[in-house]
């Protein structure tokens, strides 16, 4: 019996991973901490993975612990061979994978490292055996802190090492990348939602940056090579992490309204298995009135309120295809919500097959002239530009096509 232990784990997606590493059982042990003594002593399991907070709780109910896990002072694996518990830090090695992901030349530059837990630790071994010239590690506390962290803003290397920015604390960031005038790379070890507000900063930025998935792909691959005593080929962790935001990421519609999104929307779910979610009925939901009843009561500045809390709370899940209002994209607050776990196509239908039945905007601006206005912020916003003139299924269709085009050219890049 394998598994992951932890206090909470309603969010980890190590089971997903692990049944595409193949051929074993392997659940979720939620212990509480006055459990865990028990659960380490009566040792009913083959191996684990350990994650906050007992990646240091385990270590004393072990008999021996790897050189990588001593020198952390953490252990993320355990296996048993015999009577014996061994414990290793694979964390360590999904680490130094996405390191060489994101191509970051560590040799004789300076790091700051956000946060001084365990995968603080993990993080400036990796870095440290890498060449780093100076490793800083902020903490809230400490001598090197949030308050005078101007002082390594010439950092090149800038790793999140911290839970800020993990769901469902979406959009959030322990610092402002923008202030690093010399960073080069940033690796954000958060893996949920697939890109956080650090990493959609840094690209903003035009600075490389990759979140957490890759790291917990490779570090599952470490331990299942240590519980079966084989090697896997690197390739594994790619195929992996490919198929697994696949499946995740949402589909986010953007265009006119009346280019189809609604119905393109639910032809897609359906294809895919993927939920929908439409931001207007989203908005309808939670105020009890129609986009249109607001605009015309309330006006438009309030409801582009309620939409982009509609955007933030559909765009913090996963696995969906999300239909929005014709008017996200003139508000750029709805940007990150969306592409952070999204990729968003934009659904381009010429102005005279759209109708403003129903639209207020449209009725009082026309159009053409909306259109028009519009165009450039839909194309700024979205991924993907696909024809909406033909029907739903053709329009689906091609939805379809030219995302897995632009996943070839990512995979490409990557």
């Amino acid at each position: 019996m394998y598994g992951l232990l932890g206090e909470k784990l309603g969010h980890s997606f190590s089971p997903q991973i692990h049944s595409m590493l193949g051929g074993y059982e392997y659940r979720l042990f939620e212990i509480p901490p006055e459990k865990l003594g028990e659960f380490m002593t009566k040792r009913k399991f083959e191996g684990i993975n350990v994650t906050i907070p007992y990646k240091k709780a385990v270590m004393p109910f072990l008999d021996e612990i790897s050189r990588e896990a001593q020198k952390i002072g953490s252990v993320n694996t355990v296996v048993r061979r015999g009577e014996k518990l061994i414990g290793y830090n694979t964390d360590y090695f999904g680490f130094l994978y996405m390191v060489k992901k994101c191509k970051a030349d560590i040799q004789g530059k300076k790091a700051v490292v956000l946060g001084s837990g365990g995968a603080s630790l993990t993080v400036k071994a990796v870095l440290g055996d890498l060449g780093a010239s100076q490793i800083v590690t902020v903490s809230r506390s400490g001598e090197d802190n949030y308050e005078n962290i101007s002082r390594h803003y010439d950092a090149q290397i800038v790793v999140n090492a911290t839970p800020v920015g993990m769901y469902p604390g979406n959009l959030q960031s322990a610092v402002d990348i923008r202030r690093f005038e010399k960073a080069q790379c940033v690796l954000d070890i958060v893996y949920n939602p697939l890109k956080t507000k650090l990493a959609l900063d840094a690209e903003k930025s035009g600075i490389r940056a990759l979140c957490g998935l890759s790291m917990l792909v490779a570090q599952a691959k470490a331990a299942n090579e240590i519980f079966f005593g084989r090697e896997l080929p690197d390739e594994i962790c790619e195929k992996i992490e490919n198929r697994l935001v696949s499946k995740m990421r949402n589909i986010v519609l953007v265009g006119m309204a009346g280019c189809g999104k609604t119905t393109v929307g639910k032809e897609l779910a359906e294809k895919t298995g993927k939920r929908f979610a439409d931001t207007d009925e989203t908005v309808k939901n939670d105020t009890g009135s129609t986009p249109e009843q607001l605009i015309t009561e309330k006006g438009e500045e309030y409801f582009r309120l309620r939409e982009t809390e509609a955007v933030k709370k559909e765009g913090k899940e996963k696995s969906s295809v999300i239909a929005t209002g014709g008017g996200v994209v003139t508000v750029e607050e709805n940007l990150f919500p969306l592409r952070q776990n999204g990729i968003i196509v934009f659904i381009n239908r010429s102005a005279e097959k759209l109708t403003d039945s129903g639209r207020p905007i449209s009725q009082k601006e026309g159009i053409k002239s909306l259109y028009e206005k519009r165009m450039p912020l839909y194309r700024r916003f979205a991924d993907i530009e696909v024809d909406g003139n033909g029907s739903v299924t053709q329009t689906a269709q091609n939805i379809l096509k030219e995302i897995e085009k632009y996943e070839n050219t990512c995979n490409q890049r990557a």
